[in-house]
């Protein structure tokens, strides 16, 4: 186990340190951590989210012609029109994508909001670092407000056996959902806080760009509404999210292809395919499955146990800041699913409802991801659209959105669970 921590712990201060070079160094770790056998060879292929890497690589090809098509040029327009500054606009991108991430997938919606943001930055020649880390942390945060919005979210409510609506009101209280707004409103106070100083005027304009084909916004559109249906099928493929995306993307290239009759309407969307994120995040899918395989996760869970006593508040405090932290530096989804069992063992020896404690885990986990700039893949999308439109993004441009946000998020939360749902 040891080995594996440390190995581990080697690579993030690398990857935090040298950032440009992070796919390499992810993917050399995981390649150690199979060569040393510490990552079994039978673990490989279970280790690695197939769904979350053809969701990047569909929706990323998706946008490449919603881009072309200029229509995110147009609903850039669209929002200079309805408010006053740079700074409001950066607020309000972010709050579409929360609220879009509510019933998309973090990743999916960061790759469809982007283009946008990108659009309104180059009009007005602002840097696009901030906006698209707002966007991402914002996506994050919501991905706990619905059963649909992220897979931790959808572990939590099969534990409970919660439906769709419980995530708005459970047990005869105000349920998840509003533990999460509560955290938004605070987060968007500190989002204006932290733009404050981009107060440049947009001027108003009747000239609005022109889109030369509808068809990719239905695709996107489209993919969207079935990301959202395919959510409430139980039983699905585990791969379900991600075929849809790539099967929407065929669609797009065919149709491409027949209108412009050149082999490049088809080679053109695919080199706009971020493979260096996609390394990143294949990298760490086995990184982490080493540090399980080994034991890492199990003994962090059984940790957390221990250190929370028998009081039932230390335990729900020591959990979801405990949660934040790990989940700050490896991907929740594992987490989450070992702590699940724990958790329902606990609170049947505590002999209490385990309610407080399974959202205290969703919460902290969910918005631990925020706080590192390789904390969660939407973050890691995020750089990595950055990057490849000439953007550095260094570790302190993500520490000083991502940290007060999520602290913002948060500690209203905290506050908001216990309250609710501490004495039940």
């Amino acid at each position: 186990m040891i080995p594996a921590i440390i190995l581990f712990a080697v690579t993030y201060i690398l990857m935090l340190v040298f950032s440009k070079f992070r796919p390499y160094i992810a993917l050399a770790s995981a390649l150690l951590f199979i060569v040393t056998g510490m990552l079994p060879l039978g673990d490989i292929i279970g280790s690695i989210d197939f769904n979350v890497l053809l969701m990047i690589a569909g929706t990323m090809g998706l946008v490449a012609l919603f881009i072309e098509s200029k229509m995110p040029a147009l609903l850039a327009d669209i929002v200079m029109d309805k408010v006053p500054n740079v700074q409001w606009a950066a607020v309000a991108m972010a709050l579409f994508a929360g609220v879009i991430s509510a019933f998309v997938d973090n990743v999916a919606t960061v790759l469809m909001v982007a283009p946008v943001a990108l659009e309104i930055c180059k009009k007005f020649n602002t840097n696009p670092v901030p906006f698209i880390i707002a966007i991402a942390v914002s996506s994050n945060l919501q991905g706990a407000a619905t059963l649909v919005g992220d897979t931790t979210a959808i572990m939590l409510g099969s534990a409970l056996d919660m439906s769709f609506m419980d995530f708005f009101w459970y047990k005869g209280k105000p349920s998840m959902f509003f533990a999460v707004e509560l955290g938004a409103l605070l987060s968007a106070i500190i989002l204006a806080f932290l733009f404050r100083k981009a107060k440049s005027p947009i001027p108003k304009s009747n000239n609005r760009t022109k889109v030369t084909d509808y068809v990719p916004s239905i695709l996107l559109v489209g993919t969207i509404v079935l990301l959202i249906c395919a959510s409430f099928i139980e039983n699905k493929p585990d791969i379900s999210n991600g075929l849809i995306c790539c099967a929407l993307l065929v669609i797009g290239l065919v149709y491409n292809f027949i209108k412009k009759r050149n082999i490049s309407a088809i080679i053109n969307p695919l080199k706009e395919i971020d493979f260096d994120t996609i390394g990143l995040l294949l990298g760490l899918f086995l990184m982490i499955g080493g540090i399980s395989a080994k034991g890492v996760i199990a003994a962090a869970a059984d940790l957390l146990a221990k250190a929370g006593g028998g009081n039932l508040f230390v335990l729900y405090t020591v959990i979801v800041w405990a949660s934040v932290l790990i989940s700050a530096f490896i991907d929740n989804i594992p987490y989450v699913a070992t702590m699940i069992p724990v958790i329902a063992g606990l609170a049947a020896n505590l002999g209490v409802d385990p309610t407080v404690l399974y959202f205290g885990l969703l919460s902290g986990a969910t918005l631990g991801g925020n706080c590192t700039p390789i904390g969660a893949s939407a973050n890691i999308t995020g750089i990595g659209i950055l990057r490849k439109n000439g953007c550095t993004v260094k570790n302190s441009d993500f520490f000083k959105i991502g940290i007060p946000f999520t602290l913002a998020a948060i500690i209203p939360a905290y506050i908001y669970i216990w309250i609710l749902y501490g004495n039940i």
